[in-house]
Formats: structure tokens, C-alpha cells, sequence
């Protein structure tokens, strides 16, 4: 039998991880005492909604919660960069500084702190590496340049592109490339030559190039991730249901659930 490789993939999801992503470590982690083996986080950075990023938090004397996330420098990079490339604005920084101790314990205002992290998605694992909740998980980031030069080839993907200053995740179809605007609406980015080392996956083709990187046994799998992943991508992996946790979407901050 193969050593167990236990995987549970997810976007930056916010600040604080949403309670769904603690779900997916504590099952993954289940599953480790159960049969051993390693734990790898496929931590698509290379995804670009800017939502993902969301963090809702409850006001700790009021229980009114509250939605935070990230500030952009500009209109382009919000929408349509990559989350790894998506920068900090040091004065966002500033502000959540003072704005945190309203809603999280004094501990985590002061990881929160020490994170120097220069992009959104650098930012958020060093956070949920500060929180301890990366301990003993080996990352696999969709950024990667080694990754993505191993993954396999998909028709069905993204491709890292320079526009107007920044770079954007275009769709690609037909030979062209789009920036999604909203409804029917599109932007067509000027066509241009790339390598494997700036393709990244849609969300039908995401489990089959993952896969053929890291070649997981087992994967621990969100509510929405059961309805759209193709099984037959991975022939002989189990797939796991995440253990089920109350409020999934808003931020973790710690006690044992």
C-alpha cells in the first residue's frame, strides 16, 4: 500500500480562515491519526476574486459582525490579479491594527502584527501559520513556478498576463483572453505568447492538474467542492467530506471545535 497523502485544497480565505478551511485541517488531521501519512495544503493562490478574502468577524461586546478584507491599490489588481500578486497596502495595515482588538483576543492582534507579508496570499498563510494551524502540513502553492511547470497540460484554464500595469488572470478561449466584467460583459486582453509557468487551472479543471502533481490518496473535499469535482480525474482516491462546523463562512479564531 502507498504512504497516505492526505490533501485538502482552498483560495486565501481571508484574514482569518474561514471556519469551512479549520474544517478541512481537523478532518485532515483525523485522518493522519487514523492512518498515517502526510498532510498537503494545495493553497491556490493563483486564484484572483478578490471575495475570497473576505473575513467576517463578531464584534466581541456587541456580537454584531462585520465584514473586513484587504484594500488594492487600484481597480485592475482588485478584480483581476492574482491573489499572490494582489499587494498589501501598508496603511490597510495601520488601520486593522487599531480596528482588530474590537473582535479578536490581544493574541491574535499581535500575530496579526508581526505578519510582513508583502501580497494578500503571502499575508494569509503566514497568518494561519501564526495561528498554528500549518504545523506539520507541507504547502503546495498553484503560484509556484515548479509546480505549475509539473502540473499537467489543461485546454480549460487561466493565464497570468501584463495589463495595464499589473498582471491579471485572463481567461483563455479560442486564442484570446478575457477579464470577466460581470453579466455578459468582457474585457479582451491583447493576445501574446506564455508558458506553462503562467497557466493556471479553471475551477473543472483544478482537482486533474493538482493531481498530477501531487498525487494524493486521500482528499478532504468542501460542501461545494462534492458537486463539481469529476472523481474519474482521480482514479483510486478517496474523497473525504470535511467535517461539518457551524457559521463555515465566517473567520476562525480559535478554541477547539
Amino acid at each position: 500500500m502507498p504512504t497516505p497523502i492526505i490533501c485538502f485544497g482552498q483560495q486565501p480565505c481571508g484574514i482569518f480562515p474561514k471556519r469551512f478551511l479549520f474544517a478541512k485541517i481537523k478532518t485532515a488531521r483525523r485522518l493522519q491519526r487514523e492512518i498515517g501519512g502526510t498532510i498537503v495544503f494545495f493553497y491556490h493562490d493563483s486564484d484572483h476574486d478578490p471575495r475570497e478574502t473576505k473575513t467576517i468577524l463578531q464584534d466581541r461586546h456587541s456580537g454584531h459582525k462585520a465584514s473586513v478584507n484587504f484594500a488594492f491599490e487600484n481597480k485592475i489588481q482588485k478584480l483581476y490579479s492574482p491573489l499572490y500578486l494582489k499587494r498589501v497596502v501598508p496603511e490597510w495595515k495601520t488601520k486593522m491594527e487599531r480596528v482588530l482588538p474590537a473582535y479578536v483576543e490581544r493574541n491574535l492582534v499581535e500575530i496579526f502584527k508581526s505578519i510582513a507579508g508583502n501580497t494578500v496570499a503571502d499575508f494569509c498563510l503566514s497568518m494561519y501559520a501564526g495561528m498554528g494551524l500549518m504545523e506539520g502540513i507541507n504547502v503546495a502553492r498553484s503560484s509556484e513556478v515548479s509546480f505549475r511547470s509539473a502540473a499537467c497540460a489543461v485546454d480549460d484554464c487561466f493565464v497570468d498576463l501584463p495589463y495595464e500595469g499589473e498582471i491579471v488572470r485572463a481567461r483563455a478561449r479560442d486564442g484570446k483572453f478575457w477579464l470577466h466584467k460581470g453579466g455578459d460583459k468582457f474585457i479582451e486582453v491583447p493576445a501574446q505568447d506564455y508558458g506553462c509557468e503562467q497557466v493556471s487551472p479553471t475551477r473543472d479543471t483544478r482537482f486533474r492538474w493538482m493531481q498530477s502533481v501531487i498525487h494524493c490518496t486521500h482528499y478532504v473535499s468542501g460542501a461545494s467542492e462534492q458537486d463539481y469535482i469529476n472523481k474519474a480525474d482521480g482514479p483510486g482516491v478517496t474523497f473525504v467530506r470535511r467535517e461539518a462546523i457551524d457559521n463555515s463562512a465566517d473567520a476562525y479564531i480559535g478554541g477547539n471545535e
